[in-house]
């Protein structure tokens, strides 16, 4: 019976493997179209206030920050929030403040209205920032020097409440860095792409949301989403739902810096990633996920049907998951990524299967040696905060 069983899953596995690689290739044919468009132009140039909450020291984070000080963008502010003055970013931040006095001011947050740690910053950022349109931006992001005039020319149509950008990787020099940006352009910037321009879903990224000041007031403020972990998913809902208003995606993808990240915190990111699309999609939506890695469906066939045509059918799966990957990478990052990096893909995706696994059967994310039970919308469980040994790191990358 189990002999019967396995002989007619493999092949099963195999279409749903197949079926899945045709649907990467379409997203990556979105990917394309969506890059190569030009990025808008805009008609006035209203001043701009990026809000940055800090915890702890990012990698390279200097150098992430400097970046900020020299966009192309007449009037502009950046502000850099912690929590206290004794988080590890506070020197960094200083410093930055004393080279660049007329640009980047630091910001301490005054009072504590949410359970979100990142929300609590952005909303005293958000009292403090002087200008009308408000750039969220994490600490360990880079962008390109036109930046603020596509989000300036995005915001122009009154039809937008809401900009957000794609994320792409840079930097990495130990492995779970290179996981991070082999998965950041194999997987999730098409499947942000794709899920608008083909499904009309739009998957705000929190790394880069930007604003204007009334909708953001309109929604009820940053406070609206204080006590859920995916504030992006949830305020970028609130844009269609309370607004009426779309979100747009820019056509410039902004880097996700990391550096020396190991194996295990790839699995600890995208673990509570999982956690949080599982809470918020549903446990059916999110086990149908698994149609996107063929690499994973693949190796499911050959362990119930180890034969050589499997094993053969395998290898084509995880030859095609490579040159998608690959073909991703060279439209999201100049140069792509190197043939040794590409060789990892289908490790890759065997690793983060791991990671997407763990979102089925936990409600659990473990942050900064807090454990944080989520709950349904990714509502925070607050009993469980109460005896929190410290601040809670920023949010990971929206699912």
């Amino acid at each position: 019976m189990v002999s019967a069983l396995a002989l007619a899953l493999a092949p099963a596995l195999l279409a749903a493997a197949v079926a899945g690689t045709v649907v990467l290739v379409l997203q990556l044919a979105v990917l394309r179209w969506h890059f190569r468009r030009p990025a808008l132009v805009p008609r006035g140039a209203p001043g701009i206030s990026i809000l940055k909450p800090l915890c702890g020291a990012d990698d390279e984070l200097e150098a992430n920050l400097e970046v900020f000080a020299r966009l192309d963008w007449p009037e502009y502010e950046v502000l850099l929030g912690v929590r206290s003055l004794a988080d590890a970013a506070a020197p960094v931040a200083r410093r930055l403040q004393a080279r660049h006095p007329g640009r980047i001011r630091l910001v301490v947050q005054h009072g504590e209205p949410g359970l979100n740690p990142k929300v609590n910053q952005l909303v005293t950022l958000a009292r403090a920032a002087r200008h009308g349109l408000l750039v969220v931006s994490d600490s360990n992001v880079r962008v390109e020097p036109g930046y603020l005039a596509e989000i300036a020319a995005l915001l122009e149509d009154p039809g937008v409440g809401l900009v957000t950008h794609a994320i792409v990787g840079a930097g990495e020099r130990r492995l779970g860095s290179l996981f991070d940006h082999l998965h950041l352009a194999g997987c999730v910037a098409p499947g942000v792409v794709a899920a608008q321009a083909l499904a009309g879903q739009d998957i705000v990224v929190g790394k880069s949301m930007a604003f204007r000041r009334e909708d953001l007031a309109a929604l009820g403020g940053f406070e609206a989403a204080k006590d859920v972990l995916a504030e992006d998913y949830v305020l970028g809902r609130m844009v269609s739902r309370v607004l009426g208003k779309r979100v747009a995606l820019a056509h410039r993808p902004i880097q996700n810096v990391s550096v020396a990240r190991g194996v295990g915190d790839f699995l600890s990111r995208y673990g509570r990633w999982a956690v949080l699309h599982r809470t918020v999609t549903g446990r059916l939506v999110h086990l149908s996920q698994a149609c996107l890695n063929p690499v994973l469906l693949g190796a499911g066939a050959v362990a119930l049907q180890p034969s050589a045509a499997t094993l053969a059918a395998f290898g084509g799966i995880c030859a095609a998951k490579t040159a998608i990957d690959a073909a991703c990478g060279r439209v999201l990052r100049p140069g792509g990524f190197r043939l040794a990096q590409l060789a990892l893909v289908p490790v890759k995706d065997l690793v983060f299967a791991a990671a997407w696994a763990h979102g089925l059967v936990r409600s659990h994310v473990t942050w900064r040696g807090t454990r944080i039970r989520v709950r349904a919308g990714t509502r925070i469980d607050a009993a469980e905060l109460q005896h929190a040994p410290g601040p809670l790191s920023a949010a990971p990358p929206a699912p």
